[in-house]
């Protein structure tokens, strides 16, 4: 049970860590217009509104690979419940999209994508972590 606690917790920074890494690329690729301000909330909803599809889609792409490298984490961590912990992290990856929207105003297609992407996104990583390599020829 601790292993299991241990690797959801890993499975968590894994995607924390992923996300900012898709963020900070996508800061290069999307960069922020002049006079944003990251503290003020009328900024970043005026951010999130004139943003293009490309950076929408970018984000959507982050929660995705946040969702499937913290899976995969987590999945290998765990040895008894790699499935359980790997959706775990999918869950909070979703609950974290919940809270994001909920601050910012996002495209409804957007908030649909990010609640139904990272649980099957996670199970896939799952079973693609815990596969076993076929046994050697006798």
């Amino acid at each position: 049970m601790v292993r299991t606690i241990a690797a959801l917790l890993l499975g968590l920074v894994v995607a924390l860590a992923t996300m900012l890494l898709v963020e900070y690329l996508g800061m290069s690729l999307f960069p922020l217009p002049p006079g944003v301000h990251f503290d003020s909330e009328e900024d970043l909803a005026r951010l999130v509104a004139e943003s293009t599809t490309g950076k929408k889609l970018w984000v959507l792409m982050g929660w995705a690979l946040a969702s499937f490298a913290g899976a995969a984490a987590a999945a290998r961590t765990s040895r008894r419940h790699a499935t359980g912990a790997a959706l775990c992290v999918g869950a909070m990856i979703v609950l974290g999209v919940l809270l994001n929207s909920a601050m910012l105003p996002h495209p409804a297609w957007m908030t649909v994508a990010g609640v139904l992407l990272p649980v099957p996104i996670a199970w896939l990583a799952a079973h693609l972590a815990t596969r076993r390599a076929p046994a050697p020829p006798a």
